[in-house]
């Protein structure tokens, strides 16, 4: 089986959010992505819905259902009964025009198989042989059974569902034809591939497609035809329940949303249940609460409007006639998952940081409901260590803090009224603090002027270093100064240049000595030169240039001129 739901991996931004909206975490984050897991989906479709980036597709079988029609072969819609939310059509008459010009040989409404599904229930029920009975209309709420709830598997109907049951009364109906449902559902796609029957599932969102591609429209904006069959109303939340001849002696529980049938199932599992039969909906609102309902929770009071009126409240139904078998083996799969070991479990949690409970955040930004069920995901390759936030942030701040405590410079951040909001420990060492908590609160101007700080919180400051001299610490710094106008902060970074300042200086020091000194030199020399360059024809003007050549390369700042 190919997948059903893909990624697009150039949309991923590793938000979390769908390991978040997940009930089952059946996502794993791998090379900075997430991936379905199929073996433990359900093909709700919740991550689809609620991915901000549209980074989830539904795989497309357009081009299959377009092949079906190509064989010759005459093809059948199973239309799913939500339809009437989801179009604005009257009926079934306008969805047929368009779907005979797509090529279709027909349409008919899934509801004539929840017809037949509804009446196998009232017999289970009348039988008197079970005393708790689970649905088996929804796909991904039979999966999510078959995966996780073995001990609530026998309580499950082995009864197809209308999509099913309304495929093997077609085929029965018309040898030879094929048939494919359209519908809000993605776990449709999978029914249909592990049990045969429906030769094609298209989403609404494909139609629509289909349709756009071909130019033809959908005649809107109806009011229902008038037609009433009560098998309608399978689509919304207790709708199968409402569709049934009711038995006194039995309780009819609707559950809708999967963490609500999650936690009826394992009330379930507990045990002590009698005489019940519960209607289970993966989807909040059921049916026309759908992952590809085409204007998905646009209008949910509108659609389920439109169900109603469509419905009718006479209580007339379809005439089907079930087809000669209903039974639909349901075994238990498991979810291959493999629950590690407490002490694999705290390895992962230690390297979080989580040595103690308390420590335990549980804030779920991971996308993990506990930080414990986060380091079971670790251990199993479905998450790692850099989506816990909290552990980021406390290694990017130790990162940075490393940095700025053994830097020698001394850095200073500060709020646009020049109050001090951070600094490090060279910083308060250079100030003669004894910790960097004493300078936190305190107005710059304490410690320095505030000339330089409000040019640059101005714009005004020129780039470059300035020097000062700091006579109450008798020290010679080099400042640089930065405003971030994002943050509203000014930055100082301060470097003590004590040391170098006092080496240049001793050296023009020493520079401007030998200069006094080649002074004393030359003078007494050129006595000396005059009576010489008068015994050898020189000029005293020569031999005086010469001389103060050589002055010239001692004095700082000298030029040697040529």
């Amino acid at each position: 089986m190919s997948e059903l739901l893909l990624l697009k991996k150039e949309d991923c931004k590793s938000c979390y959010k769908c390991i978040r909206e997940c009930a089952l975490k059946s996502i794993r984050f791998s090379e900075n992505r997430a991936q379905i897991v199929e073996r433990e989906c359900v093909y709700c479709g919740h991550c689809y819905v609620t991915c901000p980036q549209s980074a989830k597709e539904i795989r497309r079988d357009t081009d299959k259902a377009r092949a079906l029609i190509a064989s010759g072969r005459p093809v059948i819609v199973s239309l799913a009964p939500s339809f009437i939310a989801d179009f604005g059509v009257g009926g079934l008459d306008g969805m047929r025009q368009a779907l005979l010009k797509l090529g279709f040989a027909d349409v008919e409404e899934t509801a004539r198989g929840a017809r037949i599904v509804k009446t196998e229930y009232e017999r289970m029920i009348a039988s008197g042989e079970h005393k708790l009975i689970i649905s088996s209309c929804c796909h991904s709420v039979n999966l999510l059974i078959q995966k996780r709830y073995p001990q609530a598997l026998p309580y499950l109907a082995k009864v197809d569902s209308p999509m099913l049951a309304h495929a093997k009364s077609i085929k029965e109906r018309v040898p030879g034809s094929a048939v494919v449902f359209i519908g809000p559902c993605i776990s449709k796609k999978d029914e249909a591939e592990q049990y045969g029957q429906v030769d094609c599932v298209l989403t609404f969102d494909e139609f629509i497609d289909w349709l756009a591609e071909e130019g033809i429209e959908l005649p809107a904006g109806e009011q229902p035809d008038g037609t009433e069959a009560r098998s309608r109303f399978f689509p919304t939340a207790g709708g199968i329940i409402r569709s049934m001849d009711l038995d006194d002696g039995f309780s009819y529980i609707p559950i809708d949303g999967l963490h609500r049938c999650m936690d009826a199932l394992e009330e379930i599992e507990r045990g002590g249940m009698q005489n019940c039969f519960v209607e289970m909906n993966a989807c909040e609102g059921s049916c026309i609460g759908g992952p590809v309902m085409h204007r998905y929770h646009s209008a949910p009071i509108t659609c389920k409007t439109r169900v109603e009126q469509y419905s009718g409240k006479s209580g007339r139904d379809f005439d089907d006639q079930p087809a000669d078998d209903l039974r639909k083996s349901m075994q238990y799969i498991g979810s291959g998952a493999v629950k590690p070991g407490e002490t694999a479990i705290q390895e992962v949690l230690h390297k979080l940081g989580k040595y103690r409970p308390e420590d335990e955040l549980n804030c779920g930004t991971c996308g993990y409901s506990t930080c414990r069920e986060k380091a079971i995901a670790v251990c199993q390759g479905k998450a790692d260590l850099t989506m816990c936030l909290p552990f980021l942030k406390a290694r990017a701040e130790s990162f940075s803090g490393a940095i700025l405590d053994n830097t020698p410079n001394a850095i200073m951040a500060m709020d646009t009224k020049l109050i001090i909001q951070q600094a490090n420990e060279s910083a308060a060492r250079l100030f003669g603090m004894e910790s960097p908590r004493e300078m936190v609160g305190m107005p710059i101007d304490a410690i320095l002027g505030t000339v330089e700080y409000l040019q640059a919180i101005d714009g005004e400051r020129p780039d470059g270093s300035i020097r000062h001299y700091l006579p109450e610490y008798d020290k010679y710094v080099e400042e640089t100064i930065a405003f971030d106008p994002e943050y509203n902060l000014v930055i100082s970074i301060i470097k003590d240049i004590t040391d170098e300042t006092r080496r240049e200086q001793e050296l023009d020091k020493e520079r401007r000595r030998t200069a006094e000194l080649a002074d004393r030199v030359i003078e007494k020399q050129m006595r000396v030169a005059q009576e010489i360059a008068s015994l050898l024809g020189e000029t005293t003007a020569e031999t005086k240039i010469a001389l103060t050549r050589l002055k010239d390369t001692i004095e700082p700042g000298g030029e040697v001129k040529r």
